[in-house]
């Protein structure tokens, strides 16, 4: 069950016109709190990021099923995006069920949600990515960042380029 202040993050980033990954983005962020916490483990920084994505997608926030993914994946996120749509009528996990995925998880490492492993899945999955594509998100992130935004952007680069120096 997501935090109270998680789906209002959401719900925020919905009114505001934000894309459905931004939303999720929220859900995502809870989690890697909650494995750096040690509330549980993830195997890996992938499997944090599909917990929050599955957790979103439950809260009724819009994020496709991933296209280069295994059936039982897609199979997961289409019944996770149908459960979202139901509402909260829906009949309660077991406490069977529950204990055991808790379990599971405590077991795992939190190493996963480090800031280097975190750097080290966004570098990757951005070399997956064009440099069109990369370059697009880039240019649409700066239209619609706003002024106050740029500015506060172009400090930052500056800041970090003189540190750099």
């Amino acid at each position: 069950m997501p935090e109270k202040k998680t789906t209002a993050r959401a719900k925020r980033a919905k009114r505001e016109g934000k894309s459905p990954s931004t939303q999720a983005g929220a859900y995502v962020h809870e989690e890697i709190e909650h494995v750096r916490e040690g509330k549980h483990g993830a195997k890996s920084t992938k499997q944090a990021i599909a917990i929050g994505l599955s957790k979103a997608r439950r809260a009724g926030v819009k994020v496709g099923t991933p296209k280069k993914a295994s059936a039982s994946t897609r199979r997961k996120a289409k019944q996770d995006s149908a459960k979202g749509k139901q509402g909260s009528a829906a009949k309660k996990t077991s406490q069977t069920r529950s204990r055991a995925t808790k379990r599971a998880l405590k077991k795992a490492p939190t190493r996963a949600a480090s800031s280097s492993a975190l750097s080290r899945q966004a570098q990757s999955a951005a070399k997956k990515r064009t440099a069109a594509s990369r370059s697009t998100a880039a240019k649409k992130a700066a239209r619609t960042k706003g002024a106050a935004g740029r500015s506060a952007a172009a400090k930052k680069a500056a800041r970090t380029r003189k540190r750099a120096a």
